[in-house]
């Protein structure tokens, strides 16, 4: 199936696989190529540091590094969800790179996101890694830890959880639409990808079910615990620096 310029394919399965695809309604949002950029300290003149503290006041967490966690999962889950979505259900992707994708720093899925254009390229894991993995994760990577004390291992663990969460979500939702074709795709590409150089190691994937070797540091939030696949089956009571890595 060739990618269609709405991309209609991915509302069905809705929520973190929808892509915005109208030009006018980008309107000035800055590319994501701009965000991993910005070097401001300033809440105005850096989204990234925006959508941090965005966080930060929705969980109620007085810890920046764990609302820059939450805030580098989701965007990761984003990518990855949209990324895989176009790979299982039109067997190609399209160009997401940093460069067109805007985005909306105060949004929420799916109206964070918008590609003014669509060029299809294959739907293979290797395009996968490099559309999402070096064109959007390392350097969200690096600008996030330019303003924060996030661990390599955390950031790696993020992605792959990330990968697999979408995964196993995209497989459970083509199943129920009867695209068992899209389903196995779906897996099949998430195994692959998990063992990218930049995501092995960061957890162990059995069937649907992946368990990470690190936290992401949700238990930190207050009222949270630890999530379904954290490395922790209890949140710890330890000091604040552990399980950031």
């Amino acid at each position: 199936m060739d990618l269609d310029p709405d991309l209609a394919a991915l509302r069905p399965l809705a929520g973190f696989f929808v892509l915005r695809t109208e030009r006018a309604s980008a309107g000035s949002l800055p590319t994501l190529a701009q965000t991993y950029a910005a070097t401001s300290p300033d809440v105005s003149g850096n989204p990234l540091i925006f959508r941090v503290q965005k966080v930060a006041t929705a969980l109620r967490v007085p810890e920046s590094r764990v609302a820059a966690s939450v805030t580098h999962q989701g965007l990761a889950a984003r990518l990855w969800s949209i990324a895989l979505g176009c790979a299982a259900l039109y067997g190609s992707v399209p160009d997401l790179g940093a460069r067109l994708l805007r985005w909306d720093p105060d949004g929420s899925a799916p109206d964070d996101l918008w590609l003014p254009e669509v060029t299809p390229l294959p739907g293979d894991a290797a395009t996968l890694a490099d559309v999402v993995l070096h064109g959007h994760l390392v350097p969200l990577s690096a600008a996030l830890r330019a303003h924060h004390r996030l661990a390599p291992g955390l950031l790696r663990g993020n992605a792959a959880s990330a990968l697999a969460g979408a995964g196993r979500e995209l497989e459970h939702r083509a199943r129920r639409h009867g695209r068992t074709d899209a389903a196995a795709r779906a897996r099949s590409l998430t195994t692959e990808l998990l063992a990218h150089p930049l995501l092995t190691g960061a957890g162990t994937l059995s069937g649907a079910a992946f368990r990470r070797r690190s936290c992401c540091l949700y238990y930190r939030v207050p009222g949270g615990g630890v999530c379904g696949d954290c490395c922790f089956t209890r949140a710890p009571r330890s000091s604040p620096h552990a399980s950031s890595g």
